[in-house]
C-alpha cells in the first residue's frame, strides 16, 4: 500500500475540509490538495522522468508547497529523501550523489546551495516557481501502486564517523509509525491543526501522515519556523494547535506564556522530543500548560516509535512514582518490543543498566547500500540504538547516556568530528577536542578544547554540573 493513500482518501472522503494554512489564512481544502499532488505527480512522471523506485530530494524550508511536493514524491511511486535545510553544499552534495538523486525539489531561498551541490538544473524544479506552478496544471496520474516493503524514503543521519548514513523507511514502517500516533500518542479530530514549528525534513513533518489520515488541517508558519509569540497568536486565531517540540521550544513557550500570561486553550497536544527534558522542566511546563504534553523517543531508524510517555502518566501526579516516571521516555509504544541487553546482547533485568535495543513494525530494513552499517546496527531482529537506558519492572524506559558520541543541542544532532573537521581547517588550530556541556536553555552545547588539560578542566567542570 502506497502511504499517498492516505491523502488520496482524504480528498476523496473529506474533499471539502480545510487542508493547508499559511499562518492563519488558507491555501486549500483536501480536494484541492490531492488534485495539486496528483498532477505533480505527473510532472515528476512525465518531464524529470522519475520512474517507481527512484529517489527525489527534497531540500526546503517551511513553506505551504512543501507536502504537496513530498506527497506528489510518493504518489509517482518515488522515494523521497528529505534533507536538512541547514546542510552545506557539500554535505548536500553527498546525498545526491549517495542517493543517486533523479530529481531534486527546492525552496527558492535554497536553489543556490542545491547548485552548489550539483544539482542539475534540468532535474531541479523550484517549489512555487513559475515552472512549478506550470507543474501544477499537468496531467492528473492515479496514484502508483506500492507493495508495504517497497522503500518509501531515504532519511539522512550521521554518525561519529564516516559519511552520514541512508536510513531506509518502508512503506509499511510509516503506516505502522502512523498507527502508533493514534495508538500512544494523540487521536486526532478534523478541526485539529498541527503546526510545523519544527523542520518538516524531520520528525515534525512525519506526524503529517496522521492528520492527512484524518482530515485535520496543516499549518506551515509564517515565519517557516519556531516562534513561540507566533505559535501562541495561532493558537489563537486558528485554534487546537499541535505540534512537535524540542525542550528548548517547550521552555520557550513556557516562558511566553507565563511572561506574558497567554491563553493557552487554543493548544491541543505538545509532543515534545529529540533531547534531554529535565524533571524540573517539565514540572514548570505542566505548571504551565496543564496537561498538554505527550513525549516521545525515537530515532530515524525507527521514526518517532520507540516509547511514549502518555499525557495521562504525566498529568497524574498522585501516582507515588510520579517523578520517577516523569524522568523516563515511557513504555513501549504499540507496535514495538523494546528491551535493554549487555555487551552480548543479552537481555538484562530491571534497572540494570545497558544498550536499548528495539523491533517491530516501523523498524527500519536497513541502511542504503551500506551492508556493513546495516549488520552492525541491525542484529538477530533488533535495531540497536546506541542509547544506554534502564528498563523498571512496568516497562518504563529511562535513558541514561549515548553510547554515540553525539551531542543534542535544541533538538539537533551535532557531530562533534565534524566540528573538530571544521575548526581544524583554522589556520591557528593544530589539535582540538568537542564535548558536550549541559545548558539550561538547549539542553547541551558543544564546547571546543584545544588541549589535554583543558580537556580535563572541562570534564570535571561538566560533571560537576
Amino acid at each position: 500500500m502506497n502511504i499517498a493513500q492516505l491523502l488520496r482518501r482524504s480528498g476523496q472522503a473529506f474533499a471539502d475540509r480545510p487542508a493547508i494554512w499559511h499562518g492563519d489564512d488558507l491555501c486549500f481544502d483536501y480536494r484541492t490538495l490531492a488534485a495539486r499532488t496528483a498532477a505533480l505527480a505527473g510532472y515528476l512522471r512525465r518531464v524529470l522522468h522519475v520512474s517507481p523506485g527512484e529517489r527525489v530530494v527534497i531540500f526546503a524550508t517551511n513553506v505551504p508547497e512543501y507536502l504537496e511536493a513530498l506527497q506528489a514524491i510518493y504518489w509517482a511511486g518515488g522515494v523521497s529523501v528529505p534533507v536538512n535545510a541547514k546542510l552545506h553544499a557539500r554535505e548536500l552534495a553527498h546525498v545526491l550523489s549517495d542517493a543517486e538523486a533523479r530529481a531534486v525539489l527546492v525552496s527558492a531561498d535554497l536553489l543556490e546551495t542545491a547548485t552548489a551541490a550539483g544539482a542539475a538544473a534540468s532535474r531541479t524544479l523550484v517549489l512555487d516557481s513559475p515552472a512549478y506552478r506550470t507543474a501544477l496544471a499537468d496531467a492528473q496520474i492515479d496514484m502508483t501502486h506500492r507493495q508495504p516493503d517497497d522503500l518509501a524514503s531515504l532519511f539522512y543521519t550521521s554518525g561519529t564517523t564516516g559519511r552520514p548514513k541512508g536510513v531506509m523507511q518502508t512503506h509499511r514502517n510509516l503506516l505502522a509509525m502512523t498507527a502508533c500516533y493514534f495508538m500512544d500518542v494523540d487521536d486526532v479530530q478534523p478541526d485539529d491543526a498541527m503546526v510545523y514549528a519544527a523542520p518538516l525534513s524531520h520528525g515534525a513533518g512525519l506526524y503529517h501522515f496522521a492528520h492527512m489520515a484524518r482530515g485535520a488541517r496543516h499549518v506551515i508558519p509564517r515565519s517557516g519556523g519556531f516562534d513561540a509569540e507566533e505559535i501562541m497568536a495561532l493558537s489563537q486565531s486558528v485554534g487546537r494547535l499541535s505540534f512537535f517540540a524540542a525542550p528548548t521550544m517547550v521552555r520557550r513557550i513556557v516562558h511566553h506564556v507565563q511572561e506574558q500570561d497567554a491563553d493557552v486553550r487554543g493548544i491541543k497536544t505538545i509532543v515534545y522530543g529529540g533531547g534531554p527534558m529535565y524533571v524540573e522542566d517539565i514540572k514548570a511546563a505542566l505548571d504551565t500548560l496543564g496537561p498538554r504534553l505527550v513525549q516521545i523517543y525515537g530515532q530515524g531508524e525507527c521514526p518517532m516509535t520507540i516509547t511514549a510517555l502518555s499525557r495521562h502518566v504525566l498529568e497524574h501526579r498522585a501516582d507515588p512514582r510520579w517523578m520517577e516516571r516523569v524522568g523516563s521516555v515511557g513504555v513501549a509504544q504499540s507496535l514495538v518490543e523494546v528491551a535493554v541487553v549487555d555487551a552480548d546482547g543479552q537481555p538484562l533485568g530491571p534497572a540494570q543498566l545497558g544498550e536499548v535495543v528495539v523491533r517491530g513494525e516501523p523498524v527500519m530494513t536497513g541502511y542504503w547500500r551500506n551492508p556493513q552499517a546495516t549488520e552492525a546496527t541491525l542484529k538477530d531482529g533488533w535495531l540497536y540504538t546506541g542509547d544506554m537506558g534502564v528498563l523498571d519492572e512496568d516497562g518504563f524506559l529511562t535513558l541514561k547516556d549515548r553510547s554515540k558520541d553525539l551531542i543534542i543541542s535544541g533538538g539537533s544532532n551535532i557531530y562533534p568530528r565534524e566540528v573538530e573537521e571544521v575548526l581544524l581547517m583554522h589556520p591557528s588550530v593544530s589539535e582540538v577536542t568537542v564535548v558536550g556541556q549541559r545548558d539550561a536553555e538547549w539542553g547541551e552545547i558543544p564546547v571546543a578544547v584545544d588541549s589535554p588539560y583543558k580537556l580535563s578542566q572541562c570534564s570535571r567542570r561538566i560533571l560537576s554540573h
